[in-house]
């Protein structure tokens, strides 16, 4: 992860690059009076409604809070689909802004946490790490079990893998 490549840091700035779900959009910065609130608008133009004067964090904390509302959105059913394909069943799981990793599993308590920044990537590749994280709860190593579980019941996992590795993440500072 630290020594993946990684975007530029972001200035919330209409003309801006984001990506949602493995897209490209173009951000637009609306100044308005009402409350804050992100759209999608056609198939090129993500949109921030702030209030004048809104910092730059200020703009990302809630592009953020965004992200997060659309992948607790996604997360149930394919939890769902997965924990009855794989025969488990986890008994907690969180979206959670991670440096080192895509995904955690904690075996004993059955939970699993999925990194915030899968948000800006394409859905299977989400779908990828919840198989991932629940297959910990039948093999919790990285073995030849655990590869098998993967291989059989998600064909492609290492070409999302190899997706979500090469892939530029947000800019962040290493300390």
């Amino acid at each position: 992860f630290e020594s993946q490549p990684r975007q530029s840091p972001r200035e919330m700035v209409s003309g801006e690059s984001h990506y949602f779900l493995g897209r490209r959009y173009r951000l637009r910065v609306v100044s308005h009076d009402g409350p804050a609130k992100v759209l999608l608008r056609r198939k090129s133009t993500l949109e921030l409604y702030v209030r004048p004067g809104t910092t730059a964090e200020q703009r990302e904390e809630l592009l953020y809070r965004w992200y997060r509302g659309q992948l607790k959105a996604l997360i149930p059913s394919l939890l769902a689909k997965w924990q009855r394909a794989l025969g488990v069943r986890a008994t907690g799981w969180g979206v959670k802004k991670m440096k080192t990793r895509w995904g955690t599993c904690t075996v004993g308590a059955s939970r699993i946490w999925v990194n915030l920044e899968l948000a800006k990537k394409p859905v299977q590749c989400l779908e990828y790490i919840i198989v991932h994280e629940l297959a910990h709860l039948l093999e919790r190593h990285h073995n030849d079990r655990f590869i098998a579980i993967m291989d059989r019941r998600l064909p492609h996992w290492r070409s999302y893998r190899q997706e979500l590795n090469s892939a530029p993440l947000a800019h962040d500072t290493w300390r």
